[in-house]
């Protein structure tokens, strides 16, 4: 898959560091996998959460930040719309955002 962009994934670490590695591992299986339906991300990341417009929301460093992506399956893109700390998660529409 495709990620669209890693850059927000290195702020957000760069600024909440202990969620570096989970993001970093998070980003490499994602880029070496092809996903085709929620059943393919289902198969790896059973915790993962599916929301309206393709978007999934995953669960990072043991459910201690949130990430949500879009997900466009025909063309393998994944676009990151927002990682946070639960509380920011709390404060957001996830599935308009």
């Amino acid at each position: 898959m495709n990620i669209i962009s890693k850059r927000t994934i290195v702020q957000f670490y760069e600024k909440y560091p202990d969620s570096k590695t989970a993001l970093e591992v998070w980003y490499s299986n994602v880029k070496k996998s092809i996903w085709l339906t929620p059943s393919d991300i289902k198969r790896v990341y059973a915790d993962a959460s599916f929301i309206a417009d393709n978007r999934v929301v995953f669960n990072i460093k043991g459910n201690n930040y949130r990430l949500i992506v879009h997900i466009d399956y025909l063309r393998k893109f994944v676009r990151v719309k927002f990682i946070g700390t639960h509380t920011q998660y709390d404060k957001i529409n996830a599935e308009e955002i």
